[in-house]
């Protein structure tokens, strides 16, 4: 749209419609990027097809030229000779025949399933775990004996 962003801003607070319409878009983009998400973590089927272009019988030739031109006609009733002529002229020789299908399959992706989970499961599946201690830390090495230097010796050892 050309309309600045603050026009937009302002439509959408005079206009309730124009706001739920922008929510139900966003909406259904969301859900077909959610679907699209499921179908890569849960691995999916598709038809793989290969043509070959091949040329066309006198009779296809002729056949398609004579629809062609019947389509035009009907929908330029005005049309000259020679553009009628251009259309009969423009019906490609060749056409696609299909050679091969496969069904192709394409793994469950990792990454997708993991973010999925993360997301829709975050109870079971977060990075974060919460860990609680109840009792207490104690410190069991006697340092009493020690002296001041020593003290040091070891804080500067342990930071090194």
């Amino acid at each position: 749209m050309s309309i600045s962003r603050s026009t937009l801003n302002e439509w959408k607070k005079k206009y309730p419609d124009i706001s739920d319409a922008l929510k139900k878009g966003k909406e259904v983009v969301d859900l077909q990027v959610e679907n699209a998400l499921l179908k890569r973590a849960l691995g999916y089927e598709y038809t793989e097809k290969k043509y070959e272009t091949v040329e066309m019988s006198e009779e296809e030739y002729y056949a398609c030229q004579k629809a062609a031109v019947s389509r035009f006609k009907l929908e330029h009733p005005e049309a000259t000779f020679e553009e009628i002529q251009a259309v009969e002229l423009g019906v490609p020789r060749y056409k696609p025949v299909l050679t091969e299908e496969k069904t192709k399959e394409v793994a469950p992706d990792v990454t997708a399933q993991i973010f999925w989970l993360k997301n829709r499961r975050p109870d079971k599946w977060r990075d974060k775990q919460d860990i609680e201690h109840s009792g207490s830390i104690k410190n069991e090495i006697d340092m009493s004996g020690l002296s001041l230097e020593e003290l040091r010796r070891l804080a500067k050892d342990d930071h090194s």
